[in-house]
């Protein structure tokens, strides 16, 4: 009976250590494996861990709309050291973050077509380089591909006072348009306006 036990439990074993070497493989052959997390991902996002939150706006006439999960700090530190600095980041948890534009519009001085993108970040301590990807779909930042890259802008970091637990990412309207991102300590402002 003992011996029947062991061989389960080693089969088992086997096939996680399998499934995972594989799935760990493909992502070091940088293989997008993208569709497989959305598909084994829970579909109500308010129901995991980083849950699901939109926000949106109006800009001129330009309607604006961003699609994330809310990562928490959970007494972590976050930017360097969960989010590390120099790296690309998804801006978020889960698929990467989505954000759309109905109309034409002005990033942080660079035009940018109407469409639906995913944003992606590169934090720094002083600065923050933000990326708008036409691949849609992705999962993270795992197969961040730079070609699909449609624009690049670099904006200032910020300090506040004000710890966030959890990541905001929300449109501001007064006295500047554009998108706030924040979490901990740190602020970042994207300068978006309607072309």
């Amino acid at each position: 009976m003992l011996k029947t036990i062991l061989k389960v439990v080693g089969g088992i074993v086997a096939v996680i250590v399998l499934f995972f070497g594989t799935i760990y493989g493909l992502t070091l052959a940088k293989v997008d494996i993208s569709s497989f997390f959305v598909m084994i991902s829970p579909k109500d996002k308010s129901t995991r861990p980083s849950p699901g939150a939109v926000s949106k706006a109006t800009f001129g006439t330009t309607n604006c709309s961003i699609d994330y999960s809310k990562p928490a700090k959970k007494g972590r530190e976050v930017f360097g050291k969960l989010v590390p600095y120099g790296e690309v980041w998804r801006t978020g948890a889960n698929e990467a973050t989505s954000i759309s534009f109905d109309k034409d519009v002005v990033v942080a001085g660079k035009p940018l077509k109407a469409g639906t993108y995913q944003l992606f970040t590169i934090p720094t301590a002083d600065k923050w380089t933000i990326i708008f990807n036409s691949k849609s779909g992705q999962w993270g930042a795992f197969f961040h591909d730079e070609k699909s890259d449609v624009l690049r802008v670099e904006v200032p970091q910020s300090s506040s006072d004000e710890a966030l637990e959890s990541l905001a990412l929300s449109f501001e309207t007064a006295p500047e348009t554009g998108l706030l991102i924040a979490w901990d300590k740190t602020r970042v402002f994207v300068p978006i306006s309607a072309q």
